[in-house]
């Protein structure tokens, strides 16, 4: 992961202005935050996790992306391994609100600003539901938004499987995510 400063507060003009390379680019606290490409394990765990997610929010009005899709929280603009969020709420370009719900998938490389500065943007921006779910040692963390502040309220490793009701009724066991 690289942060790369600049002697000015970049916008997101300066983000869209900046050449297709294949690296993740992301906007926080006026900064360009670029990372390589996720793997091949990471990018599986995605996929099954969303095509989860995706089959808990069939019938609803909630829509599921993955990365890359901007979503835009005030002067941010992110990349969330996935989002979900209202329907309506998404535009071509972007996802100008804040989502229901963020999935953050662990890798080496962005583990420590998905636990720190994304985790207090996503807090501050009033995202309801943040994810942290690690596909190495297979678990899944659920932080709710309880009065203004992140509280754990789930957690499920290897084999437990997680049963939610919020923000949608939903059961999924990280091991078998792994497997795909």
């Amino acid at each position: 992961m690289a942060l790369m400063a600049s002697s000015r507060m970049l916008t997101r003009a300066d983000l869209d202005a900046l050449p297709d390379d294949g690296l993740r680019h992301e906007l926080i606290d006026g900064s360009l935050v670029m990372t390589p490409a996720p793997g091949m394990s990471h990018q599986d765990f995605v996929f099954a996790l969303a095509r989860a997610l995706h089959a808990a929010t069939a019938g609803t009005d909630l829509k599921v992306m993955m990365a890359p899709y901007d979503v835009a929280l005030g002067p941010h603009v992110v990349e969330p391994d996935i989002v979900v969020a209202a329907r309506s709420s998404f535009t071509e370009r972007d996802l100008p609100t804040p989502p229901l719900l963020v999935v953050e998938v662990r890798s080496p490389s962005t583990a420590w600003i998905d636990e720190g500065r994304k985790r207090s943007l996503y807090e501050e921006s009033g995202v309801n539901y943040y994810w942290l779910a690690d596909p190495v040692e297979p678990s899944i963390t659920v932080l709710t938004l309880i009065d203004g502040r992140y509280e754990q309220t789930a957690y499920s490793r290897e084999d437990e499987a997680l049963t939610l009701t919020n923000p949608f009724d939903i059961d999924v066991v990280p091991a078998q995510i792994v497997k795909g």
